[in-house]
């Protein structure tokens, strides 16, 4: 539960249709079960205590009192049980007969939530036994005590605020105007959903589908147990086809046609932060419901939930190839607009054989293609000077041939001493100066180029570097059109990596394969015996870890000590706890020391969730104190 983790479970029993005292043993099993797993929310199917399949049994009123006296006993058998469970059973109020759920906590129920939608086609006829569930709340009588009855209640965590559930049973989902979007809309950011929906070819498909799109439009986690093996198979066969999704995306689905039990860490701060993010989501209005409190130990989650140490990288290889094309559109096409409304006559890029000047080049070919302009009207620059290496000058000439781009060679050595003589700096001091009057002369050379031929510098620097401040101000740092900007290094490596693989080209591959190949490195320092000294990540810390801290500091909220947890299981095996915390200290540190770089970025096409435009996603100030977030992780 620290951090807003919560590991919830659906489960399905094997059920007896209408032995009610088989079945409650069966659900006690599958609670001790879930128990054992860790859970403290507990979901289980539609009727679960009856069977969904009773059907006229349902008028005995035989069966009814044992539904509730086994109830009774299921909630005395999990007094001790750290968790709210949902429970599927019929309930008579008010001399109509209700299809609803039981909500226990401790030994009590804490409430019971009739099903709202009644399907009556087909193979259903729940309007023979069942009434439509009202959602104003009052109190029933069970086991001789006040407990609320009606569709809206929310049950809220006491030692977790943001933890609030409430229910809705099967067709519910299916409907029009489901509960759920009101339960949502009042508070809840946790759904439940008791189901026995019954199989046929390709509906489970159909039912993940519902799940998850639900759980994204109410950014919420939702929890979906259905009925399985145990209900009469007179015309229908039930598959038990349990789920778990968070805010769109699937965590846990169980095998059909087995009677299984799924687990699934859910993020409730991280669904808390999201809704706080989006202006169209509206404020809880919780009038007209009812809230009840239950109570949970305070106790840490033991994580089963996977992180991506590359979120920004789809882990598919069919769906990462798709969506490196659509990302290199989106940037092609973010250039064309800007040439076709500026009117340039060329584009000017500074090669320099690395990864960045390798991908803008690539994204430049693509909108001169769409415009119907020669290649020729790219001009790549090579700007060797004291870091220069053969291998990176050799395959940025080559690339540029290759591509069938102009070529421009301007040896800066003699412009950057003479400059450094002018300003009395030594020439054997490498420090900042000595690399950054290198880069400087550069974005000169690259400007002045493009106003001869009415050109469009193009800005090569991507959205790692620009979130380290990895860039020299007035530098590298600026350009006419950043067609990198919002593009991670993790991410900037696919896209070549895909070009290379798609491009058709025996020798561009070859090229583009040696590029991914080639330490990532400016190049700014003196190489030793013809080889890069200066790597980047020695310097600043790995990428791939930089853009996990990047991805889950903006994109969700987290605060610093629940990224080092998560990177810990991510990166396990990978990177030791003391690397892992050296670096996030130092992302943060330069993330907030270094956003008045960012304040005055050209302009660039946004790819993805995460960037840092001053005029877009990220409006931070330039003199913003890290101190709070690094007292988190001094305390660690």
């Amino acid at each position: 539960m620290r951090q807003g983790f919560v590991k919830v479970a659906a489960a399905t029993p094997k059920i007896l249709v209408a032995d009610c005292v088989e079945n409650a043993r069966l659900i006690v099993e599958k609670i001790r079960e879930m128990e054992q797993g860790g859970a403290k929310v507990m979901v289980l199917p539609e009727l679960c205590l009856t069977g969904y399949t009773c059907s006229d049994l349902f008028w005995q009123e035989r069966l009814l009192e044992e539904a509730r006296e086994q109830l009774a006993w299921i909630a005395k058998q999990t007094k001790e049980v750290d968790a709210l469970i949902f429970l599927g059973l019929p309930w008579e109020e008010q001399g109509k007969l209700y299809n609803a759920a039981a909500v226990l906590n401790h030994g009590e129920v804490l409430g019971i939530v009739p099903k709202k939608h009644l399907p009556n086609y087909n193979e259903f006829y729940e309007k023979r036994h069942f009434a439509e569930g009202m959602e104003r709340v009052h109190d029933t009588e069970f086991a001789g005590k006040e407990v609320p009855f009606g569709m809206n209640l929310l049950f809220r965590c006491a030692q977790m605020k943001h933890l609030i559930a409430a229910a809705e049973i099967c067709e519910d989902l299916w409907a029009p105007n489901p509960p759920g979007t009101a339960h949502a809309l009042a508070g809840a950011t946790l759904l439940v959903n008791l189901s026995a929906s019954d199989e046929m070819t390709g509906k489970d498909s159909y039912r993940r589908n519902l799940v998850n799109a639900t759980a994204a439009r109410l950014v919420c986690a939702y929890i979906y147990a259905t009925a399985g093996e145990g209900e009469s198979t007179t015309d229908l066969v039930f598959g038990g086809q349990n789920l778990i999704s968070e805010n769109g995306t699937l965590l846990a689905e169980s095998r059909r046609f087995e009677n299984g039990t799924v687990f699934a860490d859910i993020d409730v701060n991280r669904l808390i932060s999201e809704r706080r993010r989006m202006t169209t989501y509206p404020a809880q209005n919780p009038e007209e419901y009812v809230t009840v409190e239950f109570s949970l130990k305070t106790e840490e989650t033991k994580l089963q939930r996977r992180f991506d140490p590359q979120p920004f990288v789809p882990s598919d290889l069919a769906q990462r190839e798709e969506r490196c094309d659509e990302i290199l559109n989106i940037q092609a096409m973010g250039l064309k607009k800007r040439l076709e409304h500026t009117k340039c006559e060329c584009a000017v890029i500074g090669i320099s054989g690395g990864l960045d000047s390798t991908l803008a080049l690539l994204v430049t070919t693509r909108a001169l293609d769409l415009l119907e302009m020669d290649r020729s009207k790219i001009l790549c620059v090579t700007m060797p000077c004291f870091g220069t290496t053969d291998r990176t000058y050799k395959n940025a000439c080559e690339l540029t041939r290759t591509i069938g781009a102009a070529l421009k060679e301007v040896d800066i050595k003699e412009a950057v001493t003479l400059h450094f003589r002018d300003i009395g700096q030594d020439m054997e001091k490498h420090d900042v100066t000595y690399e950054n009057g290198q880069a400087r002369e550069r974005t000169q050379i690259l400007m002045d180029l493009a106003n001869q031929r009415n050109g469009m510098v193009i800005g090569t620097g991507d959205l790692s570097e620009l979130a380290l401040g990895w860039a020299t101000y007035n530098g590298d740092h600026m350009s006419m059109y950043a067609v990198n900007a919002s593009v991670p290094k993790t991410l900037v490596r696919h896209l070549v990596r895909y070009y290379a693989d798609t491009c058709q080209d025996e020798k561009l591959s070859m090229i583009l394969k040696d590029v991914l190949d080639t330490p990532v490195s400016p190049e700014l320092l003196p190489p030793k015996d013809g080889v890069i000294s200066q790597k980047t990540e020695d310097l600043v810390g790995p990428y791939e870890l930089h853009d996990f801290y990047l991805y889950y500091m903006l994109r969700v909220g987290y605060e610093p000590a629940k990224i080092y947890r998560i990177a810990k299981r991510a990166f396990q095996g990978v990177y030791n706890d003391e690397t892992i915390l050296k670096w996030l200290k130092k992302f943060y540190w330069r993330f907030f020391s270094q956003q008045f770089k960012r304040s005055c970025l050209p302009d660039g096409p946004k790819v993805g969730s995460v960037a840092v435009s001053p005029r877009g996603d990220l409006r931070m100030p330039s003199d913003g104190c890290v101190r709070v977030w690094m007292k988190q992780l001094e305390e660690l």
